[in-house]
């Protein structure tokens, strides 16, 4: 696991576009505003990009890396077509599996279970339908939060922007794998649940 997702802070800022069909995304330092990661979907086919421009977009395969500033592989998300519900694979810098997203039935909101490769529970990203707010549970127990942070009411009307400050609880310990599913769920909001 990378030593840079050892820090608490992110701020995730997706890339504007009138026109555009790849999910991109800087990951930046919420002190200083430095890029610290990228976040990039470049495996994208025609079709695939046609058809992000219809109803069909939340149903799309994708393949998104994040890499450090300097080109190194942190992780990678994907997932092949989904019809109803989003089954999504998270592959570490060396294209192991480390952990899988399971979108819930019915939920309000959005939520998705957090699952090791063995399928076994970790935690729940629970979110509210009222407002870009998103939790990490498992019991009371809190993981992280991820909140949308506004870039100013006219950009947000004009353009499909979003930006999300993604705090990781101080209690999870630098080494945990946790911290590579956390990061690779925040990519997921948008493009499984808010889409």
């Amino acid at each position: 696991m990378n030593s840079i997702l050892e820090r608490n802070l992110f701020f995730i800022k997706e890339h504007l576009g009138i026109f555009k069909a790849a999910n991109n995304y800087d990951i930046v330092d919420p002190n200083n505003q430095e890029i610290i990661m990228t976040c990039r979907e470049e495996k994208l086919g025609f079709i695939t990009k046609l058809l992000r421009f219809t109803d069909y977009k939340r149903m799309t395969p994708f393949e998104i890396e994040i890499k450090t500033a300097s080109g190194e592989k942190v992780l990678t998300v994907k997932r092949g077509i989904s019809i109803f519900l989003s089954k999504v694979e998270v592959l570490d810098e060396n294209d192991e599996l480390v952990g899988i997203f399971k979108q819930k039935l019915f939920s309000i909101g959005g939520k998705f279970d957090v699952l090791d490769p063995n399928e076994n529970f970790l935690c729940t990203l629970k979110g509210k339908w009222t407002s870009w707010d998103f939790k990490f549970m498992k019991d009371d127990m809190e993981f992280a939060h991820v909140s949308k942070k506004w870039a100013g009411l006219g950009k947000e009307l004009f353009t499909s922007a979003d930006n999300y400050m993604l705090s990781i609880d101080e209690n999870v310990q630098a080494d945990n794998p946790i911290r590579l599913l956390i990061l690779a769920a925040v990519m997921c909001i948008d493009m499984v649940l808010k889409e």
